[in-house]
């Protein structure tokens, strides 16, 4: 039985599945097309808000080095990812990886992590863009009826139609083809990115000296908690992190790392880039150096603007605007963070439906939906029944509080991808390799603690909810997976014939 979970799929074999006529997505992406969608699933409201926080709480003005050491811990991950998506240039991302190194079961959970992952993440960016939203319509004098104003607050009934709307409208965007999605991700991440600069270009004239004094406030040791919203790590070995100081860089890192979730996505892509050996890993690596310059600048700007310790929680970027007696820019903030959310939102669901359509293929998901549209080529089934899903839930549901499993979610999919390039580098040596991951093994074997680490800094809680739906993917495999993927189908003939051959006396 434990040759059947662990069985690999070729790399070859991988390959000639993406060339049969119902089940080949269309290649039309350029390196320009990967990096756009790198910078737009990144940026999001985070670096509006997250940068001030964590420059109030544990960092001070030596949030900069925290952006560069999380972008450091990504950059890691993102050579492993550059490596197997321009070897393995097929649909699916750390699953079809997974699948080619590690086995099928692994597979499995990694693909079911994934599509909780994308789809949780989805409804959330979805609900948070309709909260902008609202601010702004408030700002015009408009407001929408209780009732579908969402669940926060509602007496009773309460669907938010916004970021049911929201999501049901992208889902025909990605349905209607990955050029168009690409020309509408590249739209919007250019009035994102130039608020962005704005933003940063207009902060520098505020900028105080003084502000940035000290860089590296004094080290604040923090008391290790018991409950299970504290970390695993302090509930294991009672380690409580340290604010500010040498060690509140690093308490930061591990909070601002979840600013840079997202780029990864742009590996489910693969399949539908028209260079994946040359342009995978320039996408990958150039929307991460992007991002990370951004996030550095504007960490700068905003604790040179208004003193660390007096930013506020809520919205630090468009307070400290207010506090230097420029409140219009707060208005632009907004509009950058509710534009900026929906190509998160796009992206997201483009990731989780390409892993779907990649685990559909190979029979662990009913083939059903692995048929591309004959016009559009694109996965127009499981793009349309996620999306729908997904718009229901972002309607009904408020996520907050599980927003943490995207990012467990995340960092489990850094290390197996970290891992899959070890075991095929030893596995399958002769595999053309367009980009090699450099330094291995060493360069993986730090991207897993590394990975593993951050993970370790998640609530307990979050591990609870992640093991339990594991194990649902667990039960979920054995019961449909294991019997109804390709290599089980393939296996069954063999085995036939095995049993049909006459033994050695026969005659």
């Amino acid at each position: 039985m434990s040759s059947t979970l662990f069985r690999t799929k070729k790399v070859e074999q991988s390959i000639q599945d993406t060339e049969e006529p119902e089940h080949a997505l269309k290649r039309s992406l350029s390196a320009l097309d990967l990096t756009v969608f790198g910078v737009g699933v990144v940026i999001g409201t985070g670096i509006f808000v997250l940068t001030g926080t964590v420059a109030k709480n544990n960092a001070g003005p030596a949030v900069a080095l925290s952006f560069v050491v999380a972008g450091v811990v990504c950059a890691l991950a993102a050579l492993c990812y550059a490596e197997f998506a321009s070897t393995v240039p097929v649909a699916g991302s750390a699953y079809t990886f997974a699948y080619a190194s590690l086995g099928e079961l692994p597979a499995w959970i990694i693909g079911w992590d994934l599509v909780l992952e994308f789809a949780l993440g989805t409804a959330v960016v979805a609900v948070g863009w309709s909260g902008y939203i609202h601010s702004l319509l408030a700002g015009a004098g408009w407001e929408l009826p209780a009732a579908l104003a969402g669940r926060d607050g509602a007496d009773g009934f309460g669907f938010d139609i916004l970021a049911a709307a929201l999501v049901l409208v992208l889902t025909g965007i990605l349905v209607l083809g990955m050029k168009l999605s690409a020309r509408v991700t590249q739209v919007v991440v250019a009035i994102k990115v130039a608020v962005v600069l704005v933003v940063i270009i207009a902060g520098a004239f505020f900028v105080k000296g003084a502000n940035y004094q000290p860089f590296i406030p004094p080290s604040e040791p923090q008391e290790a908690g018991g409950s299970l919203h504290a970390p695993l790590i302090q509930l294991l070995v009672g380690w409580a992190p340290a604010n500010f100081g040498v060690m509140g860089i690093f308490t930061a890192a591990s909070i601002v790392f979840f600013a840079f979730i997202g780029f990864d996505i742009v590996a489910t892509a693969a399949e539908e880039t028209r260079n994946p050996q040359r342009d995978m890993p320039r996408g990958i690596l150039g929307s991460l150096f992007i991002c990370t310059a951004l996030y550095v600048a504007v960490s700068i700007v905003v604790t040179g603007m208004q003193n660390y310790s007096q930013l506020s929680v809520d919205a630090p970027l468009a307070d400290a605007f207010k506090a230097t007696g420029h409140p219009a820019f707060a208005g632009i903030i907004s509009f950058g963070a509710a534009v900026g959310l929906t190509t998160v939102c796009m992206i997201l669901l483009l990731g989780q439906t390409r892993v779907f359509f990649a685990m559909s293929r190979d029979g662990l998901l009913p083939r059903f939906f692995s048929h591309v549209h004959p016009r559009f080529k694109t996965p127009h089934r499981p793009t349309v029944l996620l999306g729908v899903v997904i718009a229901v839930v972002a309607g009904f549901t408020s996520l907050s509080e599980l927003a943490e499993l995207v990012n467990i979610g995340t960092l489990f999919a850094f290390m197996v991808v970290a891992i899959s390039v070890l075991i095929l580098r030893r596995t399958r040596p002769d595999l053309p390799r367009a980009f090699r991951t450099p330094w291995v093994p060493v360069l993986p074997i730090v991207s897993v603690l590394a990975s593993l680490w951050l993970m370790l800094n998640l609530p307990a809680e979050t591990w609870i909810r992640f093991v339990v739906w594991m194990a649902l993917g667990v039960v979920v495999y054995f019961l449909y997976g294991r019997t109804h993927s390709r290599l089980a189908r393939q296996a069954q003939p063999a085995a036939g014939e095995a049993g049909r051959r006459p033994g050695p006396g026969a005659g």
